[in-house]
């Protein structure tokens, strides 16, 4: 059980202090994954930025994820029979989404250049990890040299996902509970993070620190 998603950090940071030497940037899921990237970023002093893709929902069922946008690229995961017109809308209505979010994310700041980088890729935990899978098929695209999933809980399917996906180095994890049944529940405190609360833990966390751009 965590405190909040500040503990939750703080908790991750010391699994992952063999990172320390390495060229770093950690990538934080908005909303709820950037207090959590923060405490990660700070102890590995490293650059925090976040990962701007949003899913893309079944028709019929729009939390189970088909695959995943972002502003550049677009992966599909589980699309099949799925019409291309569907597709096609829902990628436009998602991408005006990102602009708007890119417009608020990076008022202050340009987005940190992952090419040979060591990217952890962090959140504040993982339901079943179909829209993650899409996310790291983006951020690889982007030629990091490596790309570390860092969550502090999540279920053993999800677990299992994510770990035999070709392109993730190494998942790590602290809690991997049986009765799973959502993230919130492993949380003393799981307020919601607005967009202004998590575009300053970003600002904050990069104020003594230059992306490589």
């Amino acid at each position: 059980m965590f405190e909040d998603r500040n503990d939750a950090g703080t908790q991750l940071a010391k699994k992952l202090t063999k990172f320390k030497e390495e060229n770093v940037v950690v990538l934080a899921i908005p909303r709820g994954g950037l207090p959590v990237g923060a405490q990660v970023a700070k102890s590995l002093q490293a650059p925090l930025d976040v990962v701007l893709t949003k899913k893309i929902g079944y028709p019929t069922n729009k939390e189970y994820a088909i695959g995943a946008i972002s502003l550049e690229s677009i992966v599909l995961t589980n699309a099949m029979g799925i019409e291309k017109s569907y597709i096609d809308q829902e990628t436009a209505r998602i991408r005006k989404t990102l602009r708007e979010r890119y417009n608020q994310y990076y008022k202050h700041q340009s987005p940190a250049n992952l090419k040979n980088k060591t990217i952890i890729i962090v959140d504040d935990g993982v339901a079943t990890g179909n829209t993650l899978l899409a996310t790291i098929e983006l951020v690889y695209k982007q030629n990091p040299s490596k790309i570390i999933i860092a969550i502090p809980v999540a279920p053993a399917s999800a677990i299992y996902k994510i770990s035999n996906t070709e392109n993730v180095d190494e998942v790590i994890c602290i809690l991997i509970p049986d009765n799973f049944r959502a993230v919130g529940q492993f949380y003393k405190n799981f307020e919601q993070v607005t967009d202004q609360k998590a575009i300053q833990i970003l600002e904050k966390t990069n104020s003594k620190k230059t992306l490589d751009l």
